[in-house]
């Protein structure tokens, strides 16, 4: 759908889930935050990240001091909170710390106060409870189901076939940890550190993202469903044209399987359940990439919309104010309509179907590393 910037911009986030070889996972403690000072390490997206990927190791960087090795992206989790702006927060695994290269850390005093390993139980006490939900579904999922879809720190889409919903353990912080924690100093900010922004002020001058949600839909003859847009004048004088149907995300009221729901309704006139997530693309914006047509980054969901019988194409009935046309396209037709990036985002997602677990993590259409 055409899209206005008002309610649909989020914030980004990235963390590292570092586990010991003790089945402990490490945590850190925030001199800043006196209401929910555990965490595990990581932070917020840079508009110069050229993907969550790169926001996860700078921020260990910064945080820890050393650069760490990251494995699978473990989880994908929308959230949404009336004090804030959404958050779409990726957690990465990573390989297991050995008790030297933890003997290693120089943190940064303004940024953690102390460390800790923490057995699972310990950590879904200790973290806040959204953040806890999150953590504990990827250390109880299988390996193999990752990336995880999570909605508010619930199981969504194909992790609900692995995991039941559950609330939070009781949230304690950090009491009864005290004996855990390996001090950065004192565990205050260093004396010549900038002072510290109020929540609201900090939240304010966040960058934000945008998102779309997208839905592959293919006929027994494994053609593809796309749509033509209708030209419109974009700030970068882009007139859209061939994609895959869907649009834009209301970023502050719904989450992106809600979005894909509504975006086929009223593009197509169909009402249905999005099926397995089977893709997530990141696309850089300028400060990134300046080969990008856009300011700020794009997270792309893509989702199955399955095989559908011949007869139901013909009850299509386009968004007439937005699509000028559909086609079935096989795959070297799709493949000379869509652009590059829009391609081998769509062929990285049929491939998805093939295979079990959860979605390709991509940048810009292609694998992320």
């Amino acid at each position: 759908m055409v899209e206005g910037r008002g309610g649909q911009e989020l914030l980004a986030a990235a963390g590292v889930l570092f586990p010991d070889g003790n089945g402990r996972l490490l945590v850190v403690r925030l001199p800043y935050d006196r209401r929910h000072p555990v965490a595990v390490p990581g932070g917020g997206w840079d508009p110069q990240d050229g993907s969550p990927r790169r926001t996860a190791v700078r921020e260990i960087e910064e945080e820890l001091g050393f650069t760490p090795r990251l494995g699978p992206l473990a989880c994908l989790d929308w959230t949404l909170d009336h004090d804030r702006p959404p958050i779409a927060a990726h957690l990465y695994w990573a390989e297991p710390l050995t008790p030297g290269q933890a003997a290693a850390f120089t943190p940064d005093r303004a940024e953690v106060g102390g460390w800790a390993w923490l057995t699972p139980e310990e950590a879904g006490r200790a973290l806040p409870p959204r953040l806890s939900r999150r953590v504990t579904a990827c250390l109880q999922a299988p390996r193999g189901a990752a990336p995880l879809e999570l909605e508010d720190g619930r199981p969504a889409g194909h992790v609900l076939d692995q995991l039941a919903p559950a609330p939070a353990p009781a949230y304690t912080g950090p009491s009864g940890l005290d004996g855990a924690w390996h001090l950065t100093g004192t565990g205050a900010p260093a004396p010549d550190a900038p002072p510290l922004l109020d929540r609201e002020a900090y939240i304010a001058g966040r960058p934000r993202i945008r998102a779309k949600a997208r839905t592959v839909f293919t006929d027994r003859a494994g053609r593809v469903l796309l749509v033509r847009q209708k030209p419109w004048d974009l700030p970068g004088g882009e007139v859209p044209y061939w994609t895959l149907p869907g649009g834009g995300i209301e970023a502050d009221r719904e989450l992106p399987r809600a979005a894909a729901r509504r975006e086929v309704r009223e593009e197509l006139g169909w009402s249905c359940e999005p099926g397995r997530l089977l893709a997530l693309d990141w696309l850089p914006g300028r400060p990134a990439d300046p080969a990008a047509k856009r300011d700020t980054a794009l997270l792309v969901y893509l989702f199955d919309g399955g095989t559908v019988a011949d007869e139901r194409f013909a009850s299509i009935a386009l968004a007439e104010e937005e699509l000028a046309e559909w086609r079935l396209c096989d795959p070297e037709q799709a493949r000379a309509l869509l652009t590059p990036a829009s391609w081998a985002r769509t062929a990285a997602a049929l491939a998805a179907r093939d295979r079990p677990g959860g979605p390709a993590e991509l940048v810009g259409g292609h694998p992320a590393d």
